[in-house]
């Protein structure tokens, strides 16, 4: 790279700095640059920075002239957008529940995701838009006030996999989640499925227990689908009703064929997939869950119901479990 001696040029009058600055820029031509734009920009000397841009000007005329500047950063960069903080409802009995993922990124603010995820369907509602954390703590605040399912605050991570999973459902059925998911997809675009959680090791005093679950309020809604054990809770009842003169033990084991029954055909693979989501003993083979107190209790209250919309004291539609 050439360069110059400011020392040598100060004092030197404008017509001498031209000469010496041409004969400069015409031995060095390209070369000649950096030295000359550092006079023209830093020299003391007024008379120095004017011939340093004159000399500028005649490289520029033949074609030769500084790459132009780089743009200046921005005062706020903008950062990647990312899941900063997520929240979780308890599920439902149609396997719904709610989700709450915040994204920082942009310039700092903050977007809101609001989605509502089924295990059989994917994506039912989405809303949302940017909000500030004040309003966040607010809606947070009311939210926990109204909410009858649990909720939590979880890993974003978490919170993901389980949009992820639901896209795939979609995916899989061949269906779209709402328009409104639109804005959001790009969020989404990397995320893999979640996967099921761990399964832990049963412990039978625990499982003895659990039906005793289904009597927490938040657990109200627990049980299949009464619509598709109809046909079964009327054989219940026509076995309750019989004229026919049976001991007792005949009777509990018919009850006892029909809840089995229930069981093997309503839980199957697909079935036991989507509820191990809700309760991990439903991983279990179909032959240790026939006999797992809260899948018992789950069909029991579903025939139960049943019953009670064949003979017309509840209607179908406000028990239904269907998505």
């Amino acid at each position: 790279m050439a360069s110059l001696d400011p020392a040598t040029l100060k004092g030197l009058s404008e017509d001498v700095l031209d000469e010496k600055l041409r004969a400069f820029a015409n031995e060095h031509g390209a070369g000649a640059l950096p030295a000359l734009s550092g006079l023209a920009e830093r020299a003391a000397d007024r008379a120095v920075r004017r011939a340093a841009k004159r000399a500028l000007y005649r490289l520029s005329q033949r074609g030769v002239a500084p790459a132009p500047a780089p743009p200046a950063a921005p005062v706020v960069r903008r950062g990647t957008p990312h899941a900063a903080r997520a929240w979780l409802s308890g599920i439902d009995g149609s396997g719904s529940r709610a989700a709450w993922i915040l994204f920082e990124g942009a310039y700092g603010g903050g977007a809101l995701c609001s989605l509502i995820l089924n295990d059989v369907v994917g994506i039912t509602e989405v809303a949302g838009g940017d909000i500030t954390k004040r309003r966040l703590e607010a809606e947070l605040a009311s939210l926990r006030a109204a909410q009858k399912l649990p909720w939590i605050e979880t890993e974003p991570a978490r919170a993901l996999g389980l949009v992820a999973e639901a896209l795939e459902l979609h995916r899989q059925r061949g269906t779209s989640p709402p328009a409104s998911f639109g804005r959001w997809q790009p969020f989404f675009a990397e995320i893999a499925p979640g996967g099921p959680p761990p399964v832990r090791a049963s412990d039978p005093a625990f499982a003895e227990r659990s039906v005793e679950l289904l009597g927490l309020p938040e657990m109200a809604g627990w049980f299949l689908d009464p619509e598709t054990v109809q046909s079964d809770a009327l054989d219940l009842q026509e076995a309750r009703e019989s004229r026919l003169v049976v001991s007792d033990q005949i009777k509990a084991e018919r009850r006892e064929a029909i809840l089995a029954h229930v069981i093997e055909r309503e839980f199957t693979p697909e079935a036991r997939r989507r509820w191990s989501r809700r309760f991990a003993v439903f991983a279990d083979d179909q032959a240790a869950l026939a006999r797992h107190p809260l899948a018992r209790g789950l069909a029991q209250r579903a025939l139960e119901l049943a019953g009670e919309v064949a003979a017309g004291r509840l209607r179908a539609a406000d028990v239904s479990r269907k998505p």
